[in-house]
């Protein structure tokens, strides 16, 4: 009766509670109250030993020694590869093109015919002249014929004199006209590129051939007016090029050009390539021109220096040291005092602050 009369009234019901005396009921706690502080405590006890591993536990780190290599200081420019003579052969007025006595791949000799363009018009024309310079040439031989008998006026004479030298001037230069139609090879080369074909008009000074005629190849190079004052006549130069992968080529500066581009902001540089070398003609190449090179150089990877300052690792510790610095090339920085070759450094150092959480190294090699 008194358990009813106590659910009844608002408290709690008979499940959880426990009988002490005759005809009274006694709240007994959960099993969750208990547990709820040792959970809280667990966690504030995890988060502490994260911390404190953090800051404190020794971080398993590797470390690099500076290795003995080459610094080189170098120049990079890029161009492409050419004859060391390349001439063009182009007529010199508009034609229609008639014949191609000569093709890629072919050697020629110097006079030899090229190719011919249509010269109809002119040939009509030059006998036209020739009529005019023959009739010319007879008037004037009469004429001199009555002077030598003075029968005639001396001016009359000049006249005819004047108009026969006039008719020949026309005719050589109309034969000379004719004669441009006709493309031939100035030295004895090889063509290495044809354009055109048989039927095209060609406008004047339009290229149909080129010739190589030196069997030596160089390189023509852009390089930035920031470093051509750094580079002469006689340095070594490394040449790679995308169409042979793999390969490096070399060969020496032969020539600086004095004027540079104010467009481009550069100056021509050609390299003279030793004789054998398997670059083609018009091939696009780059070009690493030597300025110093440095045998026996301490050599350490480039992210293990930042400001000026590396992550020296001694009895297992690692502490910030300045360096001086020299050549960089690519991943690696020439290091010209302040290691010595057996140091051990971090290889991914930050200037002015040790790495996140890196208070004693677990190992140092």
């Amino acid at each position: 009766a008194v358990a009813v009369a106590a659910m009844a009234e608002g408290t709690q019901p008979f499940l959880g509670l426990s009988r002490t005396s005759p005809g009274v009921l006694a709240r007994i706690p959960s099993r969750s109250a208990f547990l709820r502080p040792l959970l809280v405590g667990g966690v504030v006890l995890l988060i502490a030993a994260v911390v404190w591993a953090w800051f404190f536990w020794p971080a398993p780190l590797s470390t690099v020694q500076p290795r003995v290599g080459a610094a080189i200081t170098a120049v990079y420019a890029s161009g492409h590869v050419e004859s060391t003579v390349t001439l063009p052969v182009a007529p010199r007025v508009g034609a229609r093109l008639v014949r191609l006595a000569s093709d890629e791949q072919q050697e020629v000799v110097k006079g030899q015919i090229l190719a011919r363009l249509e010269s109809e018009d002119l040939a009509g024309n030059i006998a036209q002249l020739q009529a005019q310079a023959d009739y010319a040439r007879k008037d004037y031989e009469r004429y001199a014929r009555l002077m030598a008998q003075n029968a005639t006026a001396r001016q009359t004479y000049e006249r005819t004199l004047a108009t026969l030298r006039a008719a020949d001037a026309a005719l050589r230069q109309a034969r000379a006209q004719a004669a441009f139609m006709t493309l031939i090879a100035p030295a004895a080369c090889r063509v290495i590129s044809r354009d055109g074909e048989v039927g095209q008009y060609i406008t004047a000074n339009t290229p149909i051939f080129w010739l190589a005629c030196d069997p030596h190849l160089r390189v023509t190079a852009q390089v930035d007016e920031e470093d051509i004052r750094l580079v002469r006549a006689g340095q070594r130069a490394v040449v790679r090029a995308d169409g042979m992968p793999g390969r490096i080529f070399e060969g020496n500066v032969s020539e600086v050009t004095p004027m540079g581009d104010p467009v481009g902001r550069s100056y021509r540089v050609r390299v003279a390539l030793p004789e054998g070398t398997p670059l083609r003609i018009g091939m696009t190449v780059e070009t690493n021109i030597v300025i110093q090179k440095r045998d026996n150089a301490l050599l350490l990877p480039a992210s293990a220096v930042a400001d000026g300052k590396v992550w020296l690792v001694r009895n297992g510790e690692a502490r910030p040291q300045s360096v001086v610095t020299g050549v960089r090339n690519g991943e690696w920085i020439e290091i010209t005092s302040g290691l010595t070759r057996g140091d051990n450094v971090l290889p991914n150092g930050q200037a002015g602050r040790p790495p996140s959480g890196l208070r004693r190294l677990l190992s140092a090699p």
